[in-house]
């Protein structure tokens, strides 16, 4: 039987640090984090001009957090999938397909959303 280990601190602070590497990499290889980033800051520097509050304020940090969660986890399919898979299949592009589409539809909610937040604050 597989021994349990007791909880350390030590511990999950390594798997911090593998978060901040991951993170890290993501950003130096993967074209589309730069344009996130863009757009992430577009709207932090929008949400502190407006002075965004409460509501509106939190479905915009969700939808953010959406479209990056989805393209990191989209950027983790491809890689996978490249590994496991390195010729040409239409079954991969297929599944990586469907990863990229999740990402989009993030990305467009997000952009409803800051449409319907941010658009009526320009004519106040």
């Amino acid at each position: 039987m597989k021994r349990v280990e007791s909880f350390s601190w030590k511990a999950r602070l390594g798997s911090l640090r593998f978060a901040v590497s991951g993170f890290g990499r993501f950003f130096f290889e993967e074209h589309n984090a730069l344009l996130h980033l863009v757009a992430t800051v577009v709207v932090a520097v929008l949400i502190v001009f407006f002075r965004i509050r409460g509501a509106e304020l939190l479905a915009l940090l969700i939808v953010t957090a959406g479209v990056w969660i989805t393209e990191l986890i989209n950027t983790a399919i491809e890689k996978i999938m490249d590994h496991l898979s390195p010729a040409k299949d239409p079954r991969v592009k297929y599944i990586k397909d469907l990863a990229a589409a999740a990402v989009l539809v993030a990305a467009v909610l997000a952009l409803v959303t800051g449409i319907i937040v941010l658009t009526p604050k320009f004519f106040i």
